[in-house]
C-alpha cells in the first residue's frame, strides 16, 4: 500500500515539473484557501477563447446561443462530477461558497413568520453570519449536541428551519457525518432544511449526491479550491427543496420574464436557476469550469485519487510534527485534532494540520514569527484565526470574554498581538492539495526543526563577562551614524557629518512624515510586499525647503521623470489648502489615521508606475503640542518593555531578563508612521557580532541599512581589538547623545524586511536567519532599541531646539545609574 502510495508521488513529482512551474523553489501550503492551477489549464482556456466567439446568454444571436448550449451542458457536467442526478438537482453558479450561503440566506430571510437557524460549532465564518438574519439561533458546540437534536421528534414550530454544517473543518480538517442530512429529513418531518458548506470537503475529495433522499437540501461549493482556477462557486439545490426559493423578493436581470412598473408585478422564470442566477453569468470563468474539469481528470482521474494521495501525505505530516521534541524532551508542535479523527483515513481527516508550537519551557511561539521565518524561506502557509471562530476558541479554550478583551487589547487576525494572557489567538495552518508531495511534507518539517527545535544542552559560547566593568571613559561610543526615512518604507537619507539634526518628540525630524497608500485599500505600503520602495530615494533640502525623490537602480527611467518634489513647510496651516491635499483615510500597522493625501496628478503617477501600484503620495504631519486637536494620533506599542538592572554576570548576546518597571515609568510616546516607536537605535558592535555569525556560515554580511536605524551608535575606532561589547545595548536604559538624553523603550521585534538589500531591493534569506537562531526570545527575533528623547522643560535653547549630529559622543547608563546625572535624573524622576 505505501509503495504505490510512494510511487504515485513520484509521479506527481514530475507532473509539477510540467503543470506547475510556479512552484519552483517555493513550497505551497495553504491548499485549504485556494489550490494551484495547472499550465495546461490555462493553455487551453486561452486556446478556447481565441479560438470561438461567446456572446451575452441574454440574446439571440448565434454567439450568444452557442454560450448557453456551453453552459447548460457545463451544468450538467459539473452535477455529474458529484453523481447527482439533473432530475433530482439543479446548479446556480455563484462567485464563490459563501455567496451561495448567501442565497439561500436571502430565501429564508424573505419568509413572512421568519426561521430557525442551526449551525455547528465547526462552521465557518460565512455560516455563521447567517445567524444575523433569523428568528432564532443555536449553535451547536459538540457533535453529541447535534445527534440528540436529531433524534427529538417533531418539527421546528410555525416557522422553517435551516441547519448548517461544514463537511470538512476549514480549520483542522476534520470531517463530520454526512447523514445528518437524512436523518434531520426523516425525525424533523421535512420541516428543517440543511445546508451543507462543501467547500473544503471537495477540494481533495469526491462527494456522492447520487441518493437524492439523503442529500442536502443545498450544498455550497468554491470550485476554485478543487481547480485553482477559474474563480467561481455553485450552489447544488435538491429540487424537492426549490420552493424555498418562491418568496425571494428580489430579482435580478435575467431571472424574470416580464416586469410591471406601474403596478408591482413581475413573473419569474421558471427552472430555479434562472430563477437565481442575477444579471449576465461570468460566462468566460463557466467555460473555463469545462476545461478545468478536463484537465483536472487528465491529470489526477478522479477525486478518489486525490483523496488517497493527500490523506498519505496528511499522515506523514502529522507524524512528523508530533514527533519533534525539544533537547529536554517536550513536544514542539501542539496539534489541534479531533479525537475520533484519524490522520491516513479519509473518512474521519481531510488533508489539514492546525497547530501552535511551544518552546522549551512549555510557553507558546508567536505565530507572527512563524510567518515572517516561513516567508523568508518561501513557505506559503496561514496563521490567525482561520475564519473558523468555534473551532479556534474551543481549541483554544478561548472563552466569549477573553476574546471580547483581546479586541479592545488590540488583537486581530493577522497582527502581531498573537499571544495575550498566556493563550495564543489563533493557530498555523497548514492544508495540502492534489499537486503536494512528500518532498513538501519534509521541507516543512525540516524548517520547523531548524528555526524551532531547542537544543537546551548549553551552548560553545564565549567567555562570560563582568557586566560590571566600567569602560575607560564615557566617550568610548559615538554616533557613527544618523538617518531619516521621510517616506514609509523607502530609502534612507543620511544626515551629513557636521549637521545638528532636529529632534522631535515624535522622532528625528522629517522622520516617517509620508507614507505612500494604496488607492484602494488605503492601506500604506510596505517593502514587505514591494520590496522595490527601497529604491525610491527621499532626501531632504533645507535650502530649498522641499522633499525631493529620487528613483535609483532598475526604478530610474521607469516613469515620465526620475524626481519630484514636494514642499516641506511644517506649517500645519498648509494642510487647509484643498488646491493641494485632500483629506484621507489611511491604514498604518494597524491604526487607522487621517492623513493629508496630495492631489496632483504628476505625484501620484510618479509613484504608481514606479512600483507598479495605484498609490498616493500622503503626509501625517507631526503638528501641535501634545494636546488639543492638533496633537498627534498615534503613540508607541503598549508592548514595549524595558529590562531592569541586569545580573552581574551574562553571557554576550544573552537577553536579559525583563522584569517590568515601577507603573508610570514607561509613557506611550507620539510617533508620527513608524512603526512602534519614535526613534530606532541599532549598536556596530552588535552588527559585527551577527556578521561574523552571517560569514562562518557561508553567508553574505548585512549591511546597516536593512534594519532601518535612525541612530547607530559605535565604539570608538582608537579602543583595541577585542573590546567591543555587542548586544550591551540589551542592558541600556538611558543615553547621553551630546546634550540630548534618550530614553531606551525596549528591543525592536524584527521581520523578513530585513532581508530586503537596499542598493538592489532583491530579497534574501539573512541577516533574519541567522537572528532567528541567536537573537529570538519567547518566539521572537530582537535587533536593535526602540528609543524616544526625553525632552527637557525648560526656556533653554537645548530645549527649545534639541538637535543631535553625527561624532557626538554617547554615554550610556544602566536602570540604576540615573541618579549619577544630576540632569537625567531630573528628566526621569
Amino acid at each position: 500500500m505505501e509503495n504505490a502510495r510512494i510511487a504515485y508521488d513520484a509521479a506527481i513529482e514530475a507532473l509539477r515539473l510540467r503543470e506547475y512551474p510556479m512552484l519552483q523553489d517555493t513550497t505551497y501550503l495553504d491548499h485549504a484557501g485556494t489550490t494551484l492551477y495547472a499550465k495546461s489549464l490555462i493553455e487551453r482556456f486561452s486556446a478556447d477563447m481565441i479560438g470561438n466567439l461567446y456572446g451575452n446568454p441574454h440574446s439571440a444571436s448565434n454567439s450568444s446561443q452557442m454560450t448557453t448550449r456551453r453552459i447548460e451542458d457545463i451544468r450538467l457536467r459539473l452535477l455529474d462530477l458529484f453523481k447527482a442526478d439533473p432530475d433530482d438537482f439543479d446548479v446556480v453558479f455563484v462567485a464563490n461558497a459563501t455567496a451561495g450561503i448567501k442565497l439561500v440566506m436571502e430565501a429564508f430571510r424573505d419568509q413572512e413568520e421568519g426561521y430557525w437557524y442551526g449551525y455547528h460549532r465547526d462552521a465557518h465564518t460565512s455560516l455563521i453570519g447567517v445567524r444575523e438574519t433569523a428568528t432564532q439561533h443555536r449553535c451547536f458546540t459538540t457533535d453529541a449536541e447535534v445527534n440528540a437534536w436529531v433524534e427529538e421528534e417533531g418539527t421546528a414550530g410555525p416557522r422553517h428551519g435551516l441547519f448548517a454544517y461544514p463537511a470538512q473543518s476549514n480549520m483542522n480538517g476534520r470531517r463530520l457525518r454526512l447523514d445528518w442530512t437524512r436523518r434531520i429529513r426523516t425525525r424533523k418531518q421535512g420541516s428543517v432544511y440543511t445546508l451543507l458548506d462543501a467547500a473544503a470537503l471537495v477540494s481533495t475529495s469526491p462527494l456522492d449526491l447520487s441518493d437524492a433522499s439523503c442529500a442536502p437540501d443545498f450544498t455550497v461549493l468554491s470550485l476554485y479550491k478543487i481547480f485553482g482556477f477559474p474563480d467561481l462557486g455553485a450552489l447544488i439545490i435538491r429540487k424537492a427543496a426549490g420552493s424555498i426559493f418562491d418568496r425571494r423578493r428580489y430579482f435580478g436581470g435575467g431571472t424574470v420574464e416580464m416586469v410591471c412598473l406601474k403596478e408591482q408585478w413581475h413573473a419569474k422564470k421558471e427552472t430555479l436557476h434562472e430563477r437565481l442566477e442575477d444579471g449576465t453569468l461570468p460566462i468566460h470563468s463557466i467555460m473555463a469550469l469545462d476545461t478545468a474539469m478536463s484537465v483536472h481528470k487528465d491529470l489526477y482521474n478522479s477525486l478518489d485519487e486525490v483523496s488517497k494521495h493527500t490523506a498519505f501525505l496528511a499522515s506523514k505530516l502529522y507524524d512528523g510534527l508530533t514527533s519533534l521534541r525539544h533537547g529536554n524532551g517536550t513536544s514542539v508542535c501542539h496539534v489541534y485534532k479531533d479525537h475520533l479523527s484519524t490522520y491516513g483515513d479519509p473518512n474521519t481527516q481531510g488533508p489539514i494540520v492546525a497547530f501552535n508550537l511551544r518552546n522549551h519551557c512549555g510557553g507558546w511561539v508567536s505565530n507572527a514569527e512563524v510567518e515572517k521565518l516561513a516567508a523568508v524561506r518561501n513557505l506559503q502557509l496561514r496563521t490567525g484565526g482561520l475564519c473558523n471562530p468555534g473551532g479556534v476558541a474551543s481549541s483554544l479554550d478561548l472563552a466569549p470574554w477573553e476574546m471580547k478583551e483581546n479586541f479592545s487589547a488590540g488583537q486581530r487576525c493577522g497582527n502581531d498581538n498573537d499571544i495575550i494572557r498566556a493563550k495564543p489567538t489563533g493557530m498555523i495552518r497548514v492544508s495540502l492539495g492534489a499537486m503536494s508531495t512528500l518532498k513538501d511534507v519534509s521541507l516543512f518539517v525540516d524548517f520547523l526543526s531548524e528555526f524551532f527545535v531547542e537544543d537546551t544542552t548549553p551552548l560553545l559560547v564565549p567567555p562570560v563577562v563582568s557586566l560590571d566593568t566600567k569602560p575607560p571613559t564615557h566617550s568610548r561610543v559615538h554616533v557613527e551614524s544618523l538617518s531619516v526615512y521621510p517616506i514609509k518604507s523607502c530609502g534612507a537619507f543620511g544626515v551629513p557629518p557636521g549637521v545638528a539634526w532636529g529632534v522631535r518628540r515624535e522622532g528625528l525630524a522629517w522622520d516617517r512624515e509620508w507614507c505612500l497608500v494604496h488607492q484602494g485599500t488605503g492601506a500604506a505600503l510596505s517593502q514587505k510586499r514591494y520590496p522595490k520602495m527601497a529604491l525610491i530615494r527621499p532626501s531632504i533640502d533645507l535650502e530649498a525647503g522641499v522633499l525631493r525623490v529620487q528613483l535609483t537602480g532598475r526604478l530610474r527611467d521607469s516613469t515620465f521623470a526620475n524626481e519630484v518634489t514636494v514642499p516641506l513647510s511644517a506649517d500645519p496651516r498648509l494642510f487647509a489648502k484643498e488646491s493641494m491635499y485632500k483629506d484621507g483615510n489611511a491604514q498604518v500597522c494597524g491604526d487607522h489615521i487621517q492623513a493629508k493625501t496630495y492631489r496632483s496628478s504628476q505625484i501620484t503617477t510618479f509613484f504608481s508606475q514606479a512600483l507598479g501600484v495605484a498609490c498616493h503620495l500622503a503626509r501625517f504631519p507631526a503638528v501641535g503640542n501634545g494636546s488639543g486637536p492638533l496633537a498627534c494620533a498615534r503613540h508607541s506599542k503598549p508592548h514595549l518593555q524595558k529590562s531592569q538592572k541586569p545580573s552581574k554576570m551574562r553571557v554576550p548576546g544573552a537577553f536579559p531578563e525583563i522584569r517590568p518597571l515601577m507603573p508610570g515609568m514607561t509613557v506611550s510616546k507620539p510617533i508620527l508612521l513608524s512603526n512602534e516607536s519614535p526613534i530606532l537605535t541599532i549598536s556596530r558592535s552588535s552588527l559585527n557580532r551577527l556578521n561574523e555569525q552571517i560569514k562562518a556560515e557561508g553567508g553574505k554580511a548585512a549591511q546597516s541599512e536593512v534594519f532601518r536605524a535612525n541612530i547607530v551608535v559605535a565604539e570608538n575606532p582608537h579602543y583595541p581589538p577585542g573590546a567591543e561589547q555587542p548586544y550591551a545595548e540589551d542592558d541600556w536604559r538611558y543615553l547621553q547623545i551630546g546634550q540630548q538624553y534618550f530614553e531606551l523603550l525596549g528591543p525592536c521585534r524584527r521581520c523578513q524586511m530585513i532581508c530586503v538589500d537596499q542598493q538592489t531591493a532583491e530579497r534574501n534569506q539573512e541577516p533574519f536567519v541567522t537572528l532567528s537562531k541567536t537573537r529570538r526570545f519567547d518566539g521572537r527575533v530582537y535587533f536593535g532599541e526602540h528609543t524616544s528623547h526625553l525632552a527637557r522643560d525648560s526656556s533653554s535653547p537645548l530645549a527649545q531646539d534639541p538637535t543631535i549630529m553625527v561624532g557626538d559622543t554617547v554615554r550610556t547608563y544602566f536602570e540604576d545609574e540615573a541618579c549619577y546625572d544630576d540632569v537625567l535624573h531630573a528628566l526621569v524622576s
